[in-house]
């Protein structure tokens, strides 16, 4: 599975979603080959690449391709909180108990 953060810049929000998201895919066990982060302007275009998209909630709008595209893309109100993207990837069925 393989999984893209976005913000807005590319640089602070998304490196920190990215630690979270990677705390987060253990814990879980998820099988991640690759986790990749970067700006709002590059994800768009790159985000039928990846399986998953995580993204704060202000930015979901801006997937709408990938969501055509069956790719799963994921808003966050709070992008630093494991439990809310825990949660969320549950609901998506990324995360299976």
């Amino acid at each position: 599975m393989t999984f893209l953060v976005s913000c807005a810049n590319g640089a602070g929000t998304s490196l920190m979603m990215k630690l979270t998201a990677d705390k987060v895919i253990k814990k879980n066990n998820i099988k991640c080959t690759k986790i990749h982060h970067c700006s709002l302007s590059e994800g768009k275009g790159q985000a039928k690449s990846f399986d998953v998209t995580l993204c704060p909630q202000a930015f979901i709008n801006e997937f709408k391709s990938a969501v055509d595209a069956g790719k799963i893309v994921i808003g966050l109100k709070n992008p630093m909180s494991a439990q809310e993207m825990e949660q969320k990837l549950k609901e998506a069925g990324v995360i299976t108990e």
